[in-house]
């Protein structure tokens, strides 16, 4: 039976969408062109394949199969705004992953150009590099789906959102794992 909160549902799937389309916003806007020389080095695969992977969420088609019709009118509108919020929140939380690993490709390169300054790699710029490497590698490590999940959920939280109805992880990951 409805519960009266059809409208906080519908005002949250409009919050999560537009942190969503904000998030495809700033992935769009990240370029980068690597040299010949550098085009297979771990940084610039890292950020064409959550480019890729940030496009292909975009283009995924909404799925309905959480949306179960009802006989009554407001509890089919029930059911269908929460398989919108579920949809919703796994997309945002799939991009700002893939945001955070972006933006941390980004910063490698940024390291790498700033120890080279435009010039090619030789043996005195190994131990740096190496160092390079291995900061991109730390920081992809941290960025896991509980953290994730966490900085979204704090920030609807610190900004007052309705949090009443977002799926937790464990369910983010089983429809992840069910697209997939």
């Amino acid at each position: 039976m409805a519960d009266g909160l059809n409208e906080a549902r519908a005002l949250r799937i409009a919050e999560i969408m537009t942190d969503f389309r904000n998030l495809q916003h700033y992935i769009a806007q990240i370029d980068a062109q690597p040299a010949s020389e550098e085009y297979w080095l771990e940084g610039y695969t890292l950020l064409r394949g959550c480019l890729e992977q940030a496009r292909d969420v975009l283009e995924s088609p909404y799925s309905t199969d959480a949306a179960q019709a009802q006989s009554e009118s407001l509890e089919k509108e029930k059911q269908q705004l929460q398989a919108i919020i579920l949809d919703a929140a796994v997309r945002r939380f799939q991009c700002q992953k893939l945001y955070l690993r972006a933006t941390t490709a980004l910063r490698w390169i940024n390291a790498r150009y700033a120890l080279l300054q435009g010039g090619k790699p030789h043996a005195s710029h190994a131990p740096h590099l190496q160092a390079v490497d291995q900061q991109l590698q730390a920081e992809l490590a941290v960025i896991t789906d509980e953290r994730v999940d966490y900085s979204l959920r704090a920030q609807d939280a610190a900004q007052g959102k309705w949090l009443g109805e977002d799926p937790p992880l464990s369910t983010l990951r089983r429809y992840l794992r069910r697209m997939s």
